[in-house]
């Protein structure tokens, strides 16, 4: 069983930055894949980025391509989202979600937290 919770969200101008943190309860964080995901206003949950249990393995949507970068910390048991030059699209709150299969799909992820908002304003 692992439980994770989401931080960091908050309201900002555009082309800021915020690092969001997920952090995961229980001794087993090390052999998840963990992946943020994103749900803004009136539109489906859409992924953003994952990491592999390893850390070696990163991988990002198109819209957050070079802008975004995943972390993790097994050590803490964490995993980060750091989010540069933010426009008012990546407004969405923000899911951490934890599974044992590297994949885009939300579905196959086990775990989530509750999420953290997000809101970019121009």
């Amino acid at each position: 069983q692992v439980q994770v919770a989401e931080s960091g969200g908050g309201s900002v101008q555009a082309g800021d930055s915020l690092r969001l943190s997920c952090t995961a309860s229980g001794r087993t964080f090390s052999l998840y894949h963990m992946a943020w995901f994103r749900q803004a206003p009136g539109k489906e949950r859409e992924f953003v980025t994952y990491i592999t249990a390893s850390g070696t393995i990163r991988y990002y949507a198109d819209p957050v391509k070079g802008r975004f970068t995943i972390s993790r910390d097994n050590a803490k048991n964490t995993v980060y989202l750091q989010m540069n030059s933010l426009k008012p699209e990546d407004t969405a709150v923000y899911y951490c979600a934890a599974g044992r299969v590297v994949t885009m799909t939300a579905n196959e992820y086990i775990y989530w937290g509750q999420g953290t908002q997000v809101t970019v304003s121009s």
